[in-house]
């Protein structure tokens, strides 16, 4: 029997790279997986379909950028506290247009300290996020939500096993550049093949040239689904080929790839976010870095990062060590948190308006 946890060496190895090194589309994933991690491509695969099996990998896909395909936003709900696990209940199971379902907590009582649960919402194009949002609010009994959306993104990409090691205030030689959010327009064919890419992988799928039968069922040759897949990668939609660790449970054998999952805020003077996120954005321990307007609810904080670890202290000391960054170059923040995730679930937000006018039919 193979090794499935996530800290065996050669698994290990192969993470690092599985995890989020495979930028924009590439022919044969597997291969370039082995390439970059010196593992042999027959033991990657293996590896992988071992692991995705065992729920220590809980999904493998070809990620897009899907800001760029539909209206998205992170949303803060403020809900009753006796109908808190419902909502979470509903919005995991019920609405495919919500990706992250996360219960979170600030350590004191602060600015939006009882905006409890958050989402990431994806709507179609075509349709309303905020109606969405209102429709959601009423199934769910919410009192209040915010939007936000985002302006741009400084940092994307979920490696767990290689940001293990790294130490507070590591980071990139030069500063994050900010990726506009701007939604393009697809054809009925180009939606054929993004639809057959973004598709989750079974473990039997794991093998050479993957995109065969991908191609096959989304009715187009081979060498067209090639050509079209990567001319949306030229045009920035889609992201990366990913191996995705279950981080939020334990493995089957007790181990966990994280415990923490802290949201740090920080409001910078107006003018600045993109400076500000491009420096917040190039410490090496952020998952995501974005900027977002939360408003005066949340003391009008306009950048977000995430970051993931098994260490509560490490993290602040991380965060500590970003802020320093800030302070040093000049720039001025008037209020910062730490907002840490609890009970969470994560899918894929569906992003078809074929599947989002089926189911508001339904409501």
């Amino acid at each position: 029997m193979l090794p499935v946890e996530h800290n065996d060496p050669i698994n290990a190895q192969i993470l690092a790279i599985s995890e989020d090194k495979i930028e924009g589309f590439v022919r044969e994933p597997f291969a370039e997986i082995a390439d970059r991690s010196g593992v042999d491509v027959d033991v990657v695969m293996a590896r992988i379909a071992a692991m995705l099996r065992a729920g220590t990998i809980r999904r493998v896909r070809q990620t897009l950028l899907a800001t760029n395909l539909a209206e998205g936003a992170l949303v803060a709900w403020k809900i009753p506290e006796n109908k808190i696990d419902a909502a979470f209940d509903w919005m995991f199971r019920e609405d495919p247009f919500s990706g992250h379902v996360v219960l979170r907590s600030a350590d004191t009582a602060s600015a939006g300290s009882d905006y409890k649960l958050w989402t990431t919402v994806k709507v179609p194009q075509g349709f309303s996020l905020r109606g969405h949002c209102e429709l959601l609010a009423e199934k769910v009994v919410a009192e209040c939500f915010r939007i936000m959306p985002a302006k741009g993104i400084f940092t994307l990409g979920v490696g767990h096993v290689r940001r293990k090691t790294i130490e507070p205030g590591s980071k990139a030689d030069q500063p994050a550049k900010m990726i506009p959010v701007q939604v393009v327009n697809l054809s009925e064919r180009e939606w054929d093949v993004l639809l057959a890419l973004k598709r989750e992988f079974a473990p039997e799928e794991i093998k050479m040239s993957p995109w065969i039968e991908r191609a096959n069922k989304a009715g187009v040759s081979a060498e067209e689904f090639f050509q079209v897949a990567e001319e949306l990668n030229a045009r920035k939609i889609i992201g990366r080929f990913s191996t995705f660790l279950e981080h939020v449970k334990p493995s089957v054998g007790g181990v966990r790839v994280t415990r923490f999952n802290a949201l740090f805020h920080w409001a910078v003077q107006p003018g600045f976010e993109i400076e500000a996120g491009g420096e917040v954005g190039r410490h090496h321990i952020l998952t995501h870095c974005y900027w977002r307007e939360a408003g005066p609810e949340f003391k009008n904080v306009n950048i977000m990062a995430v970051a993931h670890g098994t260490d509560k202290q490490l993290l602040l000391d991380h965060k500590a060590a970003i802020d320093q960054h800030l302070a040093s170059g000049g720039i001025r923040v008037s209020y910062t948190n730490v907002f840490w995730g609890g009970r969470s679930e994560i899918k894929p937000s569906e992003i078809s308006p074929h599947i989002y006018r089926d189911w508001l039919a339904r409501q």
